[in-house]
Order: C-alpha cells, then structure tokens, then sequence
C-alpha cells in the first residue's frame, strides 16, 4: 500500500472519530502544531527511526504532547505507535489537515512574486481565485517575495501551479531555442551540401 494511501487512511479515521465527539476543530488545532514539530529535522528523524524503540518513542510523544494536546489525538499517537505507523505522523498530518480543508471548503493558496504587491491587488487576486471553478468557497491567501521570478507570479494551490513567471517563460524560450539548435543541426547532416 502506498505512503499516500496510509497516510490518507488514518487521517480519515482520525477525521471521523473527531466529527463523531465533537471535536474536529479541537483535533485540527492539534494536527497543526504536530505538523509545525513534524519541520522539524530532528522530530521527523524520531518518527521514522528504526532504532529508537517504540517505548522510547512513546516517552518522548509524552514528555512534547501529553499535557497540551487533546486525549483523541494523544490517544491516536499511542495507536499508531503500537501499530508501528508512528513513521507515518508527518504525512498523515498533511493528510489530515488536507482533508479538513475539503470538510470546510477551504483552499490553500501560495501567490508568489518577484517583489511586495499591493494589498488591493491581493484581494483582487484571492476574489478572482474564489470565482475559479477549481478552487472552493473558501480562499487562504498567503503571499511570498522570491525576487529570482524576476517577474509575473506563481499561483499554487491543492495539487496545481499556475507559473507566470518572467524566470519560467526564460525557462521555456531557452528550452525551445535548445530543441531548436538539435533539430537544426540533425536536419543540416541528413542533408549534406552536393558539390
């Protein structure tokens, strides 16, 4: 079975069982901060040790989140930790948080550009995207400066990314001019000058 296919599995079983008590948010707010612990280098190294044992793993996800997290999702960690999924943590994170986004109709979207824009343009952009057929009622806009773009932007979203990218169009002309150059010169051997 898939990492994906795991990790989507518990996430959903872990959704169902927080909707049936009543407290999905509660869980949410939860799986958010595992997946702030799960960036870390040294946490992700824990979870997907084969040589740290699960009882020391278990000591450890007690000691970080035993008193702050609620008994549903302490319980979970204990689960997957018998089962020998605790490797599985940050993916089904992602899942999980991933899955709520659909419960509630909600679409993360990353706008990148080459230089700060105009919080105008920036509502402008999150409306246009809440009209799009693709996205979901509800728009997360998060906005970043990466100046190697050198111009337009990039729009990620779900699985899509839309790159209209003064770098990316770069990219692509020098492609086409180096396919181009090959097709050229393959066509001028196939046909060699008759004296």
């Amino acid at each position: 079975m898939s990492l994906t296919r795991i990790a989507s599995r518990y996430a959903k079983s872990l959704i169902d069982f927080a909707q049936a008590q009543g407290k999905l948010d509660r869980i949410y707010e939860d799986i958010l901060n595992l997946k702030v612990a799960a960036d870390i280098r040294e946490f992700n190294l824990l979870c997907k040790s084969p040589i740290i044992t699960s009882g020391k793993k278990s000591e450890v996800y007690r000691a970080l989140f035993e008193k702050i997290f609620d008994p549903i999702t302490f319980g979970f960690f204990n689960i997957l930790v018998r089962k020998g999924r605790e490797e599985y943590m940050p993916e089904i994170a992602h899942e999980f948080l991933k899955q709520y986004d659909a419960i509630n109709k909600k679409t993360k979207v990353v706008l990148t550009t080459a230089e700060g824009i105009d919080p105008e343009l920036v509502e402008t952009i999150k409306a246009k995207l809440t009209q799009a057929v693709s996205t979901r009622d509800n728009i997360e806009l998060e906005t970043k400066v990466n100046p190697k773009l050198i111009g337009g932007f990039m729009i990620e979203y779900d699985d899509n990314l839309y790159d209209a990218s003064i770098a990316h169009q770069l990219h692509n002309m020098k492609k086409a001019l180096a396919g181009a150059e090959i097709t050229s010169e393959s066509s001028s051997s196939d046909n060699p000058k008759k004296n």
